[in-house]
């Protein structure tokens, strides 16, 4: 039997769909430590904390899991399972920049209002604050990306589906009742190391201003 040459180039679907597979988990594992280490450095700078900013990003990601794990369900109901191997990142990118946006518009609301009056207090008006119109625009942009789902092109169906649940859950569920009630249960030690939030900072901060 003659030896097969390791220089024979293959062609045909099969050799294209294992190319794209493996240019789709290279890419993955390459853009989405990358991503999230530069969301991690931005979101240290505006909340000067450590804790926090990993917090959000631990939080972002649970997100985005369980939008994958509810819109695989979606897909074996609807019997659209044959995935796209480029689908979870575009997913993972779409949904993280959204999630991290919403986190700022939150976490950077409630920090100001911590500093003036303490951690729970200013944690729960900075949620009051920002949480319905979090939640409405939430709202909007899943319904946007939901009408996607109606075109007859499974890679857009797919994002469309997972990028909606993702939405909903990230607005609803995460940033309105999981990440304010994290905050609550660590502490002002979630502010570490700036100290925001800590009793003593809280005091001098009603002294300057009274004064």
């Amino acid at each position: 039997m003659a030896e097969i040459d390791s220089d024979v180039l293959i062609g045909g679907t099969t050799a294209v769909q294992l190319d794209t597979i493996s240019a789709a988990e290279r890419d993955r594992a390459l853009i989405i430590p990358i991503i999230l280490v530069v969301i991690l450095i931005i979101l240290i700078v505006l909340l000067r904390s450590v804790l926090m900013p990993v917090l959000l990003v631990v939080t972002t990601v649970l997100s985005f899991l369980s939008a994958l794990g509810v819109a695989w369900a979606v897909f074996e109901i609807f019997d659209i399972n044959q995935a796209d191997p480029t689908v979870p990142l575009f997913s993972f990118v779409f949904l993280v920049a959204l999630g991290i946006d919403y986190n700022i518009f939150l976490m950077s609301r409630v920090r100001e209002e911590v500093v003036q009056i303490g951690h729970r207090k200013g944690v729960l008006v900075g949620l009051v604050t920002t949480g319905g119109v979090i939640t409405a625009a939430g709202v909007v942009l899943a319904a946007t990306f939901a009408a996607l789902a109606v075109l007859p092109i499974l890679f857009l169906v797919q994002l469309a589906i997972i990028v909606s649940i993702g939405v909903l859950m990230d607005t609803i569920i995460v940033r309105s009742l999981l990440v304010p009630a994290l905050a609550l249960d660590i502490g002002p030690k979630s502010w570490w190391p700036s100290g925001a939030g800590s009793p003593g900072k809280h005091r001098k901060v009603e002294s300057s201003t009274a004064g």
